[in-house]
């Protein structure tokens, strides 16, 4: 679910800093971000999407985040970036950092039975 950038509304505070959102930067052809996209759908986490070759300052957004590469997809949330990020990942971050960003009453999947397996192996 991405949303489109639309206008400030005039009733609120203009002392309030403004509240964090999810920008996720992909470019067409990219089977990483279709992923992501897809996986973020099904969660329900909604984000503002920017096709990084639309516009070159999106670009540069993305290569300071990925130390000059144009890496997508990358996420920033609130001026952090994640640079190719798993949903899973992300979530983490944003149950403990902007749980507002989550849909209400979201729960956190169980994870599948590779990654049990891996968090085995690898502790």
């Amino acid at each position: 679910m991405s949303l489109q950038l639309g206008m400030a509304d005039d009733t609120a505070s203009h002392d309030a800093a403004p509240a964090p959102m999810i920008d996720l930067y992909w470019r067409p052809g990219c089977g990483f971000c279709s992923m992501l996209q897809r996986k973020l759908d099904k969660l329900g986490i909604e984000r503002v999407e920017h096709n990084i070759w639309d516009d070159p300052n999106d670009a540069a957004i993305v290569r300071r985040h990925a130390h000059g590469n144009e890496t997508v997809p990358t996420i920033v949330v609130g001026g952090r970036g994640f640079v190719n990020p798993s949903a899973g990942e992300l979530v983490a971050y944003l149950a403990t950092q902007h749980p507002e960003l989550l849909p209400a009453g979201f729960e956190q999947p169980e994870p599948g039975l590779a990654s049990r397996l891996a968090g085995k192996v690898f502790g």
